[in-house]
Formats: structure tokens, C-alpha cells, sequence
């Protein structure tokens, strides 16, 4: 059985990217049709989950709110057994790339930390400054207004002495004050000075004393992640509310497995499957896959067909390829006087300049951050590994969670068309093919580790008052999905041109970090909405036209 549906516009993805291109689009006067591949949650069972998760399942795992779906699986613990995981890994940094995100209405933004860092000029223009990498197709003056209105879409609270943004290049100020810093990141701001060094705000999206979009006020709740219980944090399920109500229609348990072209590489339809297996093709004037850096080119492979064997959008060979993330590790820092991590958002500030520097052509920079997670389930758990009960488990549990700090240090890594996602052999309920990506951080990576952001690390958690620091081995994913479809003028090296429009195809757009050249530092969120909005003018430009 095959069902029909359509829309002016079609977007595959209900996350961030989806959700700001899809509200700009009703307000031009288009109709708009969502596809999510998962089941709609409400946040009051998301909550409820997370209450119900064992402790050690809750510091282990910020997804066990979203169980998977036999139809729609996402990446869960990582078992390194490609029987059972979804996102199969491999290569020297595997470990690097265990990915965690959601296949839910509302997509990864349920869970993340909600910080909003720009790129700075030099981050996009690599190759040009440093001779490595490559370079963005436009510079950051051209990406700077779309950033902008980015940060105003979804609510962003801010810093407003320049001295104290990243990067100090805004054309309006913040819409909301920076969130003040806790004990613990007061000692940060200090204990930086004192290395020469400075512990800067980041913006977040999340409101700080105003409501904004009907949403409240933070309340310092400190469990952004998995989910903001009052969702003061922006997350794309409070915008596909905003969205229904302006007339756009959200279709869950949707799994886009096909995007169907014409003999002008026109598209002119998505097919997905529901859970029955049964397939409904979509049509419309124009296509957007705003999935994420893995499900994306995922469908583009899984699309191939007689006429175009490579998959969709991939004459130039390059869909899957420069797979990148900002490759982390952790210092354990034990203190001798209380920290006390934990109070307000999970990641307030952090050291920038650290990113920064003419070393860039030899090794990474990265930004150092202390983790303002609360420790309490952690040190609750360590001190019943000891067997203690009464006022010693009391008084280990307290001890443990004032006086330890995370500190994580995340990098820059280079694009590598070796860094991969291709199809494994491996096939989920639906019979469509799993991801499977190779990933080496590269020597870029490990140079940088070693002789730059871990000795800064070491010398900044000193300063702290740290009595033993303990560089946790190895690198991990930072759940900064980039590349796979990446951005280029050239069409013989590169998959979506200046709008995030594929080369191959006019009508279809495959915005957000798939897409950029080059990764930064910080997270990645705020780079993939300013590319969603910029693809959003040429979407609705291109499909009123038409």
C-alpha cells in the first residue's frame, strides 16, 4: 500500500534546523509538511523517565529518557559490538564519534546543553590563515547577521561587555543578560586571571529573568540535560507547538528512507516508512533534510539508484566524507576546599582564547571548560562502592561532591574525506541500512592534547586549588554533529553550495552542521540554526518563484 501527501515545503527533521526553516516558511505563506522519524513525547514523560532510570544508568547515559523505537533506532550505550549498536564505529578515535542523539519530535535539542558559541573570523578561514583545513566559501562578516537572528529565534541571554563575547563582532547586543556565574565558575573567572588567561560567559538559549516564547525563566534546575523539566531551555518541541499553531503539519513515525528525483535531478519526492512498513510518498516544490550529520547523508547514500549509483547529491564523491565533531577528554580534579559545581545551567563559561593562535597550522587549540554538572549522583555512587552507611555515607557523599571537579577540554579537529560515514552491511526492522563511520582525530588532534590544552588544563585546575590532576585517557564525542555534506563553491569537492543547496539537485537543501567546513571549538548548535536561517531566505525566495 502506498499513501500520497504534500506541501509546498518538505522537511525531513523536527529538530532546531527544521523547526527555524519551517516557521520562516509559514510566515511567507507556504505550506509546510514535518517528517520525524520517531514518536512524539511529551516533556512530562521524559521526566518521568529520567526519575524512574537506576542512578547509575542516569550518570551513564543522558538518552535513557528516550528509549529507541524498533523503526526509528538511535544511538544508546555503546557496546563496540556492531550486532547491537546502531551507529557503528570504527578507526583509531572510535570512541570519538559514539554519538548520542535522539529520534524523537524535537530531536536532539531535548537533550542538549543549550549553549550558544559563534565561530570567529579565523575558525572559518583555516586553509587561508593557517594552511590547514578548509576554508568557509564566505567569511564571517557574511554569516554574521544570520547568527543574529539565529540567537533572537530562539532566545539567546548573553554577555553585553564586549570584552567578555565571543567574538566581540555583533551587529545587536544580546536579547537577554548573561546568567550569573556560580561559586564554582566565580573560582574559574579568578584562577584564570592568574594564569593570564580569561573564564568568559557563554550565551544561552535560555531565558534568563524575561519569558520568552511562552517559555519560563530558568530556574536553576541544573538538568538541562536530558531535558529542561519547565523548558526554559529552547527546544524544538516548545517550536513545533508555535508551528502547528500557524498551520504546519508534524508527522511522526515518518522514517524518510528515499529521495525520488526526475530526469532533470529535480526532486521530486521524499518516501519514508511508517512502522508497518507502510511507504507514503511526499511531494512538493521544495525538499529539505535537516536530520543531522549522520542521518542525512545517510538517506542521500541509501537513495542511489541506476541513474545516480553514488547516492543523492554525490557527484563529487564527497557525501559521508569530513565527518567531525570537537574530539574532548576530561581531567578529573580533586580539590582540597569545596568547588561546588552545579549551580544553575550545566555550562556556563569557559577559556576561549585557548582556541586561538598561529600554533593552528602545526596542532589544535580547544576550549577548557569546568563541567557545572552537580556531582551528587556520581559521589553518591562512589561512596557505595565503599560500603558505607549512616553519617560516613553522609558525610563521603558531601565531601565527594563539593570537593571534584570535571574539567573538559574540547578541540578543534580538520576535515578528512577518510573520516567516513558509509552503509554497513547491517540493517535495522525496515530493512534500511545502519551507519557505520570510520573516525581518526588525526595527529592535528593528539598534538594539540598533548602539548597545548592539556598543560593550560593542568596549570588552570592548580589554580583552582586542585591537589591531584587526572587527564582521563582518550578522546570522546562532544555530540557536535558536522560534515557529510560539506559546503563548497565547487561542486567537483563539495556537496551544498552557499545556501546549503546540493549542488546536484536546485530544489533540495541540506542545511545545519552536515554542512560546514570547519568546526570551531565550541558547540556546534548555534553555526547549524545561522545556516538554517541563511538556507531559509533562499528556500522561501526559490519556492515562492516557483
Amino acid at each position: 500500500m502506498v499513501s500520497k501527501m504534500g506541501a509546498d515545503v518538505v522537511i525531513a527533521g523536527t529538530g532546531i534546523v527544521g523547526c527555524l526553516i519551517a516557521e520562516q516558511m509559514l510566515d511567507a505563506g507556504l505550506s509546510v509538511l514535518m517528517l520525524e522519524a520517531g514518536p512524539r513525547i511529551d516533556r512530562g514523560r521524559i521526566i518521568e523517565n529520567y526519575r524512574n532510570m537506576p542512578p547509575a544508568a542516569k550518570a551513564a547515559n543522558p538518552d535513557g529518557p528516550f528509549p529507541p523505537k524498533p523503526w526509528a533506532l538511535h544511538p544508546m550505550e555503546y557496546t563496540g559490538d556492531p550486532d547491537k549498536d546502531y551507529l557503528i564505529t570504527s578507526g583509531p578515535d572510535a570512541k570519538a564519534y559514539q554519538q548520542a542523539y535522539v529520534r524523537y519530535v524535537g530531536g536532539a535539542t531535548w537533550h542538549w546543553a543549550g549553549t550558544l558559541w559563534r565561530l570567529t573570523p579565523e575558525d572559518m578561514m583555516l586553509n587561508a590563515k593557517f594552511g590547514v583545513g578548509r576554508d568557509w566559501p564566505f567569511d564571517y562578516s557574511a554569516l554574521e547577521p544570520y547568527y543574529t537572528r539565529a540567537e533572537y529565534a530562539i532566545g539567546a541571554a548573553g554577555p553585553s561587555d564586549p570584552a567578555l563575547q565571543w567574538p566581540p563582532m555583533r551587529s545587536k547586543p544580546y536579547m537577554m543578560e548573561a546568567f550569573p556565574f556560580g561559586s564554582g565558575q566565580r573560582r574559574c573567572v579568578q584562577a584564570a586571571e592568574s594564569i593570564g588567561l580569561q573564564y568568559i560567559p557563554c550565551a544561552q538559549a535560555r531565558n534568563n529573568k524575561l519569558a520568552y516564547q511562552g517559555r519560563p525563566p530558568c530556574s536553576g534546575n541544573n538538568n538541562c540535560m536530558p531535558a529542561c523539566p519547565i523548558a526554559a531551555k529552547y527546544d524544538a518541541y516548545s517550536a513545533l507547538l508555535r508551528i502547528e499553531a500557524k498551520g504546519g503539519v508534524v508527522v511522526p513515525n515518518a522514517v524518510v528512507y528515499r529521495v525520488e528525483t526526475d530526469d532533470k535531478n529535480n526532486v521530486q519526492a521524499f518516501h519514508f516508512y511508517d512502522p508497518n512498513k507502510t511507504s507514503t510518498r511526499v511531494t512538493g516544490k521544495t525538499f529539505v533534510l535537516a536530520c543531522n550529520g549522520i542521518e542525512t547523508p545517510k538517506i542521500l547514500l541509501l537513495s542511489k539508484n541506476e541513474k545516480i549509483p553514488k547516492g543523492i547529491a554525490n557527484s563529487s564523491d564527497q557525501v559521508g566524507r569530513n565527518m567531525m565533531d570537537t574530539p574532548k577528554f576530561f581531567a578529573l580534579a580533586k580539590f582540597k576546599d569545596p568547588i561546588w559545581s552545579g549551580l544553575g545551567p550545566v555550562q556556563t563559561g569557559a577559556i576561549m582564547s585557548t582556541s586561538q593562535g598561529d600554533f593552528r597550522s602545526r596542532y589544535a587549540g580547544g576550549q577548557i571548560s569546568l563541567i557545572n554538572f552537580s556531582g551528587a549522583g556520581s559521589a553518591g555512587l562512589a561512596a557505595l562502592k565503599q560500603k558505607l552507611v549512616g553519617k560516613a555515607l553522609d558525610e563521603a557523599i558531601r565531601r565527594e561532591t563539593a570537593c571534584t571537579g570535571l574539567i573538559a577540554v574540547e578541540h578543534e579537529v580538520l576535515p578528512s574525506a577518510e573520516n567516513r560515514l558509509t552503509l554497513s552491511d547491517k540493517k535495522d526492522m525496515l530493512g534500511l541500512n545502519q551507519p557505520a563511520v570510520y573516525y581518526d582525530v588525526g595527529d592535528y588532534v593528539r598534538k594539540g592534547a598533548d602539548l597545548h590544552t592539556f598543560p593550560i588544563t593542568r596549570k588552570f585546575a592548580e589554580a583552582l586549588g586542585a591537589e591531584k590532576v587526572i587527564r582521563i585517557p582518550g578522546f570522546e564525542a562532544s555530540q557536535h554533529i558536522m560534515g557529510g555534506t560539506i559546503m563548497g563553491k565547487d561542486a567537483k569537492t563539495s556537496v551544498v553550495d552557499t545556501d546549503c543547496r546540493a549542488h546536484d539537485h536546485p530544489n533540495l537543501f541540506l542545511p545545519g552542521g552536515s554542512a560546514m567546513p570547519s568546526a570551531g571549538s565550541g558547540n556546534s548548535t548555534l553555526t547549524m540554526a545561522a545556516l538554517g536561517v541563511k538556507a531559509a531566505d533562499a528556500i522561501a525566495n526559490q519556492t515562492t518563484r516557483g
